[in-house]
Formats: structure tokens, sequence, C-alpha cells
């Protein structure tokens, strides 16, 4: 697929892709969305890539979604509605569950505004770094709907449940340095360091085992749900497929091999 409305570059192991519809802040159009599952998808399953760095060009990160969408959908016929609505529905959530899911590191480097559905897409990736200009707002209350994008499911964990209904049901703006100290935020930097540092970051987090690492993110993203049995068991299973994996083998060999050469010393 050639890209119009996203970038996707790598390089030494790490994607990012950046949302490039500057001119309306990089509202999610059914467009946009379409490039970026397909990037997501190419991603996940590209073996050299270990992690992912997401961002914006211009000003904002992500305004969230695209109102001129809402107004097609507003003006269909009557009995087109529900199901039109129904059907975006399912690819909104098919978006998150790919970030979220995704096999490997994902940052979200937020360059500016993050709204309404920005908002939870920078949720749904496992960290956040921020740039001085950065805002976040779960504005979807001042247009008669509900977060859809995973926010009631990921902003909870991260500020608690009071802080989460605040933020939803006020739909006000949260600079950088509040979503720092209230942890929707996990790093702060300069917008001139943003990505480099959120590329950085990406190659430190995606330094070890690929597949322990896919693994591991499988199990965590499931452990507020599950109890201790499960997550027992599940990672037992995970770990039975690590002891199989040449990452694992290589390492073991690697220790032996120096140990050995020591104690012959």
């Amino acid at each position: 697929m050639d890209y119009a409305l996203i970038q996707l570059q790598v390089e030494h192991g790490i994607a990012t892709i950046t949302f490039n519809r500057p001119e309306k802040r990089n509202a999610m159009s059914d467009a946009l969305r379409t490039e970026f599952i397909h990037a997501l998808e190419r991603v996940a399953g590209d073996k050299g890539i270990r992690a992912l760095v997401l961002t914006g060009a211009g000003k904002g990160f992500c305004a969230g979604g695209d109102i001129a969408g809402m107004e097609r959908r507003m003006n269909a016929p009557a009995g087109e509605i529900a199901f039109n609505g129904w059907h975006r529905q399912q690819r909104v959530h098919h978006t998150q569950a790919l970030l979220h899911t995704m096999p490997k590191p994902v940052i979200a480097a937020v360059n500016g505004a993050a709204s309404g559905l920005g908002a939870d897409t920078a949720l749904a990736c496992d960290f956040i770094i921020a740039s001085e200009w950065a805002s976040f707002s779960w504005s979807y209350i001042h247009r008669g709907i509900i977060p859809d994008g995973g926010g009631m499911y990921f902003l909870p964990r991260r500020v608690g449940l009071p802080k989460a209904k605040e933020l939803i049901f006020t739909g006000r703006k949260v600079d950088a340095d509040e979503a720092l100290a209230l942890g929707i935020v996990d790093r702060k930097t300069t917008a001139d360091r943003l990505v480099a540092e959120a590329q950085a970051w990406a190659c430190e987090l995606s330094k070890g085992s690929a597949t322990a690492l896919a693994l591991s993110k499988t199990i965590l993203n499931q452990t507020f749900e599950l109890p201790a049995q499960q997550v027992f068991a599940q990672g037992s299973q995970a770990q039975g497929i690590c002891y199989t994996s040449s990452e694992h083998r290589e390492s073991v060999q690697a220790f032996l091999a120096k140990t050995n050469a020591n104690t012959k010393e």
C-alpha cells in the first residue's frame, strides 16, 4: 500500500508511524484508519522490526474522530445510521486492539494535542512520552458520546477510577505536567528531542528476547482481569515456549562458554 495519510519509517529495527494530516491536527478519518491498520499489521508481522514509535506531524498528535465523518454518519438514512455506526466501531476496536496487542513494545510520542480518540490511541500504546506542548482530553462528552477507543478501559488503569471518571465526565484538557503527575504520561521531554528519545527508548526496551517479550506482554495485558492461578498457568505455557527458543539456547550457551573459559583461566 502507498501511504498518503501516514508515514512509516524503519531504522535499526525501530518502526516509526507518523500520522500525516497536519492541516486537520491528524484527525482520524476512515482513510487514515485504513492506512494505519495496514501499517500496524505490517509492523506486527515483520520479525525485523523490534519496536514501534507512534507520533503525529505538525502541531497535534491526533485530534480524535474526523468531524466530517461524523456529519456523513448523521446524514445517512435513518435506517442505516445504527449499522453504519456499528461497522465503524468494529474498525475502531480492531485498530486499538492491534496497538494494544502488538507483540513488541509500542511508545506513543505525543507532540501536541491528543483529544478524544487521539487520547485513547496514546493510551493503547505500552508507554507514553510527551513534549512540553502535549495535552490530553477525553472530550467525547462535548460531542454527546462516550469514549470508544479504549479510554474507559485504559484510563482507570493509569489514573484510578475516580480520576478517570472526572476526566471523562468533564472532558477537560490535561497539560503535559499534570499528565506526568497523574501517570497518564511516563516521560516528558522537549519537542525537538521527542521522537529521538522515543526511538532510543524503544531500542532499549527491545534489546532482549523477542519471544520472551511478546509472551510477557500478552500475559501482562491480562493480569488485572485474571486470577493468579490463570496468570501462573499462562506463564507456565509461555515458559515452555521460551525453553525452545533460539534466544534462550544462545544465551545459555554463551553464559556456559564464558563460565568455562573463566574456570580454565
